[in-house]
Parts: C-alpha cells; sequence; structure tokens
C-alpha cells in the first residue's frame, strides 16, 4: 500500500496534513448561550474488515474501516471529544482509551463502567483530555479476539502549544497470528498463556511489513511509535543519532532517557509509547529505520525515507514540550499498598458474561485470581482515598515480564530491584522477571480502576482486578 493511500484510508498522521482531519472545533449553538466552540463528533464503526497481507486477503479482520487498519483519533488537550462507537459485529464489544485521565463512566470496561456494547447499539464516550500526548484505543470486552484481529488504534491528544514539527507520523506496532494462506490461527493457546504469551508470527507496522514513509529531507519530525500488541515486548532502536526520546507514555520526559542503540535498544512493553524527536538525513532517498530486537536478528519495522530539497532544520529549534497537569504525590505522608504478580493458586472458570472466556486460569494478583468481567461480589484490590497520595509496591513473582496497566490514573516509578528507573509519568509500568518495583500516585480521579497486565491472555487467564477511589 503507498503511502498516501494509507494515509487517506488508514488515516495514520504524516506531516501537517494528517493532524488536520478529525472535524474538532466546528461552530455549534446552544440555546440561551449563543455561538461557541462545539466538538463535532467521531462516527466509529466496529465492523468486520479485510485486508491483504500476502497475495490473498485476510478475512475476519475486525476495525472501524473496511480495508484498512483503525485509523488515527486526534484530540487537543483541554478540548472536548465526541466519539460515538457504533457495534455491528455479531459480538459485543466497548472501547477504552487507554492512557487518557478521563472520567470514570467514559473508560470503557464492561460492568465495571459501562454495559457492553449489543449488536447495532452505539455508546457515546464523551470527555475532555486533560494531558497532551499519544495514547490509543482498543476493545475492553472480547478483548482477546477482537485485538488479535487488528481492533488497535492511535490516538493523538495535540498540545496547546505547537513544539514546532515540519511532520508528525505514526508507527502502530501489532502482530498477527496467520497460516500461509493468511488465514487466522487462534488468538492464542493454553501454552503460550500460561506462560509469556502467544506471539504473532507477522509482525507489522501499520498492518504492513517493512513501510517506508517519505517525509521532508533535513525535516523535524515527530515519531509517535505506539505497541499495540497483545504479547509482544519490543526493543527498539533507530538508525540515527539526529535524534532524542522526548516523551514517554504520552508524558514529556521529566527524567532523560538516552536514544537506544543496538546494544541497549528500549524496552516498550504492550500497552506503552514511546515518542521520538528526529532530524530527517538531507539527502534525498537517504533513509533511517526503526529497529526491533527480534529472536534471531534485528528487524526492519519501518523505513523513513526524505525527499524534496533540504529544509535544514536544528533540534535545538524545537520548543520543549509542556508538562501535563499531573498531580505530584507526596512521598512522606504516601500510604503504600503491595500488589503480588503471579500464579493462580487454585483453577476456576472466569465468568465473563458476553465478553468471552478463554477456559483457563493461570495468573493472579495478590494470589486471587480475577474471576471474570461480569461476576458479582468481587471488591476492590486496594481503597484509595480521593486526594491522597500512595506508593504501590509491585511484585512480579512469575518467570516471565508483565506490562501493568493501570486505567485512569497517572503514576511515578521510583525504584527497582534490579535496575535504575527513570521517573517518568506513566500508566503502564513493564515488570521484568522476579522484579518490584514502587511506583507513587495521586489517587485524584474517583471511580472503580481497572488494574492488569497488558499480556492480553494473562489478564484474561486471572491477572486482573481493580481498584476504587472514592
Amino acid at each position: 500500500m503507498k503511502r498516501r493511500d494509507f494515509l487517506l484510508t488508514a488515516g495514520a498522521i504524516a506531516g501537517t496534513a494528517g493532524l488536520g482531519a478529525a472535524g474538532l472545533g466546528a461552530t455549534g449553538l446552544v440555546s440561551g448561550v449563543g455561538p461557541r466552540k462545539a466538538p463535532m463528533p467521531y462516527d466509529l464503526i466496529v465492523q468486520k474488515a479485510r485486508y491483504r497481507f500476502t497475495d490473498q486477503s485476510t478475512l475476519g479482520m475486525v476495525s472501524l474501516l473496511p480495508q484498512a487498519p483503525p485509523p488515527v483519533l486526534v484530540g487537543h488537550q483541554g478540548k472536548p471529544m465526541v466519539l460515538n462507537v457504533r457495534n455491528t459485529l455479531p459480538d459485543y464489544t466497548s472501547m477504552h482509551w487507554h492512557g487518557v485521565r478521563i472520567a470514570n463512566a467514559m473508560d470503557g470496561v464492561p460492568y465495571l463502567t459501562q454495559m457492553p456494547i449489543a449488536t447495532n447499539e452505539t455508546f457515546p464516550y464523551a470527555f475532555t483530555p486533560p494531558d497532551a500526548g499519544t495514547y490509543w484505543y482498543h476493545p475492553h470486552c472480547m478483548t482477546m479476539d477482537q485485538m488479535a484481529h487488528g481492533l488497535t488504534g492511535v490516538l493523538v491528544i495535540k498540545e496547546a502549544k505547537d513544539p514546532g514539527f515540519d511532520a508528525d507520523q505514526v508507527i502502530n506496532l501489532k502482530d498477527f497470528r496467520l497460516n500461509e494462506e493468511g488465514e487466522f490461527l487462534p488468538s492464542f493457546t493454553g501454552r503460550g498463556a500460561a506462560r509469556a504469551g502467544t506471539f504473532g508470527n507477522v509482525v507489522t507496522a501499520n498492518w504492513q511489513e517493512n513501510p517506508v514513509y517519505d517525509q521532508p529531507a533535513g525535516a523535524l519530525l515527530r515519531l509517535r511509535v505506539v505497541n499495540t500488541d497483545t504479547t509482544r515486548i519490543h526493543k527498539l532502536y533507530l538508525t540515527t543519532t539526529d535524534a532524542r526520546i522526548i516523551a514517554w507514555d504520552g508524558h514529556p520526559v521529566r527524567d532523560p532517557i538516552a536514544l537506544p542503540t543496538a546494544l541497549k535498544p528500549v524496552f516498550v512493553g504492550p500497552g506503552q509509547r514511546l515518542d521520538f524527536a528526529l532530524r530527517m538525513p538531507d539527502s534525498e532517498g537517504q533513509k533511517i529505520d526503526l529497529m526491533a530486537s527480534l529472536p534471531g536478528q534485528p528487524k526492519v519495522m519501518a523505513s523513513l525515507r526524505a525527499i524534496g530539497s533540504n529544509l535544514n532544520r536544528n533540534l535545538n529549534a524545537l520548543s520543549a514540550l509542556s508538562p501535563n497537569p499531573v498531580a505530584h504525590p507526596d512521598l512522606s505522608v504516601a500510604q503504600t499498598h503491595e500488589f503480588v504478580f503471579g500464579w493462580s493458586p487454585d483453577s476456576m472458570i472466569a465468568n465473563n458474561g458476553v465478553c468471552g472466556s478463554t477456559g483457563y486460569t493461570f495468573w493472579s494478583i495478590n494470589r486471587t485470581p480475577w474471576a471474570g468481567d461480569a461476576a458479582t461480589g468481587i471488591g476492590p484490590l486496594a481503597q484509595l482515598e480521593l486526594g491522597k497520595s500512595y506508593i504501590f509496591r509491585l511484585r512480579n513473582e512469575s518467570p516471565h515480564a508483565h506490562p501493568i496497566h493501570l486505567h485512569g490514573l497517572s503514576f511515578l516509578p521510583l525504584r527497582s530491584n534490579k535496575r535504575r528507573l527513570k521517573r517518568n509519568w506513566t500508566d503502564t509500568a513493564l515488570l521484568l522477571r522476579g522484579e518490584t518495583v514502587d511506583v507513587a500516585l495521586v489517587a485524584d480521579n474517583p471511580g472503580d480502576w481497572a488494574f492488569h497486565c497488558h499480556v492480553i491472555e494473562h489478564q484474561k487467564t486471572g491477572l486482573a482486578g481493580y481498584l476504587r477511589v472514592s
């Protein structure tokens, strides 16, 4: 698929034109108050799709478009968004806005914050994102099946102040499990779910293998890399030194992160995001590659190719990203809660209602496996007092890594028993084998917030729960 066609059909961002779509900020009238700026809603249709990975089209894809990946959605910091999600699948669905600190009722978790969206039903999600940055969206009902079949998209929230880039490119990293005929294999295996997860065999960027995106020579590019895979922890680096990391999991870096290299790549777990500022090469045809250290050999995930006359920009011309308005915890009074992530002590079948079940229980939090989305009488893992500071001790007792995601709140890594952690705001902490990590936060967003591993097989086989802020 050519880049121009990809922009038109898939909504991938490349340059200022890609960020201009959305119709946000159209003028509307409200009785009694006169003209005002009102958001133009996104009308999003969850639908069956097809896509040509090989010579034959793969059927059974799930997207918001009939023959392309879910589009990049664009909003603005502090400006209202309305996203009407209509379900045309025979299965139920819902939509979660990963990393966005919004009202609990808009979080998209079935039975916890809303009822699942049935066939031909529409759920209106409306929120005002307080933070700028790179986020993403995915279903939280029939999660394993719908995500494995493609329903993962990127959400960009633009800063109020333009940092000064010439172009903006999104890379959505996503695996698929296909046979030689391009047909879907089962989304997971029991063996995989009980271990590190079931990996895809078609490793893609924006549903393509090694796509090439043309960008102006000598331009300043914002490269937004999002890992929306159900399992794979990517180890990434660029083939340039004329770049720097400017944001991590949506938030501007406050503790600088060294530019990754082939010998020391950066680990990006499922659910995590990484923003680079980079300068394109001076000469037309020269490329910068986004590389992944995959088993066996490095793989080019996507390439950025310089075109046109040299803009001769300098990275120092960029404005620093403004910090997002996240409340800083007071560690001197913070109460500590410990969460243990490990094997399930017993076997059970989770009650997931209409939102799908794997039929297995392998994992647990605090040695209690999640009883299922539709289970009744299940209390929170912890009850937090609104406005108070907390330290969470996240202890991984298993031999496998777990990207632990907390909905509705952002937290600050403090320390690890295995490595030095960067103190940058995040919503997803990657716990390595046998690692204990302390994180701190202010419980300033009321509601019941899902708390789970973002290896989806782990989540759906017990490694999930929720926290209550009240």
